[in-house]
């Protein structure tokens, strides 16, 4: 059940328990069924509290915040694990959807509520656009700053790195503006900042320029290709996406998102290191009907409607399912690639599709690409729980000698410690968290096992 929906259910409840009570001996009606719990879109995770607040309002904001000892903001509810989970308070950002162009200084800001694709298309009429987007937009600008999500490039940054300035409601209720002006190194700790530092109102983004792109897909490029062409075919797009299921030592298609230069779309070339070029649009799971895709087959377009893979109005990907990725040196990607081959028969049988994808370096305290140019290596899973958590520490043990970093708003197992260990502005972190929230008032069981359990 989608909040809206069990905001209605529970709004019924509270109404009829505020209706006298029927006398002695009188027939009373059936006490109505409890709400369904609230789940993340995928189903695989359910929230611990029916204390959702939907503020209309950064003073609404503010004041939830200052009644609240415990609270944790909830965005589009695209992640896969408890990163955004409570016991207590969960706070829904979604009546904050402002959007604001600063022309001066090529900025747009946006209120928390605001996805990807209500933002793109809006932009994009005013003449602007964003250097990079994630594979859905269905998801919350806030959200994916905060974790450190991504879309593909080998010279794109995360969508982290397009963030100017945050303003967020801190513990103690007041409003704060944190940008690289005011506070450079606070700066790069505050952006990628797992919901921990306070509740986030809005951000504010550079964008650029409109641009047009084009998509192409080819299939079957065996993985031998990769060990000399690495870098040549991952840059040979803006944005370039490899498909595999770890079989046949092969990738299964290679989708390639080119800007459109001026005097228009060059020939499409038949083959492309031995892959063969798309006949006709295709899925990225096979068997999966093409029509939630966005265009390919070299049509040009505007970027919001090629950067992504799925198109706003249809369920993204498979629907039900987990997600898992790992993020490793991009310079140590192929080696990576083989380490999780070895592990083929383990995975393929509870795996929708791997999707491997570049990111550039970044200097982001908590950000996956921090500080090394990296190769993501994501994995959509069959919505069967228990074989995935047993699979992920092989996944894990292969990836370790290439000090892979998990994603934080999906599925994995690591250690706290080897988790930790990985980044080395984490006790900077910590300091930040203690500055400005000293009672964990957005500390959850998520950040506690995950950035303090030793």
């Amino acid at each position: 059940m989608d909040k809206r929906a069990f905001l209605k259910t529970t709004g019924a409840f509270l109404a009829s328990s505020l209706l006298p009570h029927q006398a002695s001996g009188q027939t009373t009606t059936a006490p109505l069924p409890a709400p369904t719990p609230r789940t993340n879109w995928a189903g695989n995770y359910t929230f611990h509290t029916d204390h959702l607040h939907q503020p209309k309002s950064v003073a609404e904001v503010q004041q939830i915040v200052r009644a609240c000892d415990h609270l944790r903001a909830l965005g589009s509810r695209h992640s896969f694990n408890g990163i955004a989970d409570s016991s207590h308070n969960q706070i829904s950002l979604k009546a904050l959807d402002t959007m604001t162009i600063n022309p001066a200084d090529s900025t747009v800001t946006v209120g928390a509520g605001v996805t990807y694709g209500q933002l793109s298309p809006w932009l994009d009429a005013h003449g602007y656009a964003l250097h990079n987007l994630a594979s859905l937009p269905h998801i919350s600008v806030i959200g994916a700053c905060a974790t450190g999500t991504h879309g593909s490039g080998p010279t794109n940054g995360n969508l982290s790195t397009a963030v100017a300035a945050l303003q967020l409601v801190t513990a103690d209720g007041k409003l704060l503006t944190v940008s690289p002006q005011q506070d450079p190194e606070h700066f790069r700790g505050a952006v990628v900042n797992l919901g921990a530092l306070g509740i986030v109102t809005a951000v504010t983004l550079h964008i650029q320029p409109t641009f047009q792109m084009r998509q192409i897909v080819y299939e079957d490029l065996s993985m031998d290709q990769l060990e000399h062409h690495m870098d040549t075919i991952f840059s040979s797009g803006y944005s370039v996406s490899l498909f595999t299921d770890w079989q046949h030592h092969r990738i299964s298609q290679i989708w390639i998102k080119s800007r459109v230069q001026p005097g228009g779309p060059t020939p499409i070339p038949p083959t492309f290191y031995g892959a063969t070029l798309q006949q006709h649009k295709l899925h990225p799971l096979s068997g999966h009907p093409a029509e939630s895709c966005t265009e390919q087959m070299g049509i040009p377009g505007p970027w919001y409607e090629r950067m992504p893979h799925f198109r706003m109005n249809f369920t993204p990907s498979s629907g039900q399912e987990i997600q898992s990725e790992y993020f490793v040196p991009r310079n140590r990607g192929y080696q990576a690639m083989l380490a999780v081959e070895q592990l083929r028969d383990h995975i393929t049988p509870h795996l929708f599709i791997t999707e491997l994808r570049t990111i550039a370096a970044d200097n982001l305290w908590l950000s996956e690409a921090h500080d090394r140019d990296s190769m993501a290596i994501h994995f959509t899973w069959k919505p069967e729980t228990d074989a995935v958590n047993h699979v992920l520490p092989l996944i894990e043990a292969a990836l370790a000698p290439f000090d892979a970093r998990p994603h934080w708003a999906k599925v994995f197992t690591m250690s706290p410690t080897r988790l930790q260990s990985l980044y080395p502005q984490l006790p900077a972190f910590r300091q930040l968290l203690q500055h400005h929230d000293p009672q964990a008032k957005f500390r959850n069981a998520f950040l506690q096992t995950n950035l303090y359990t030793t």
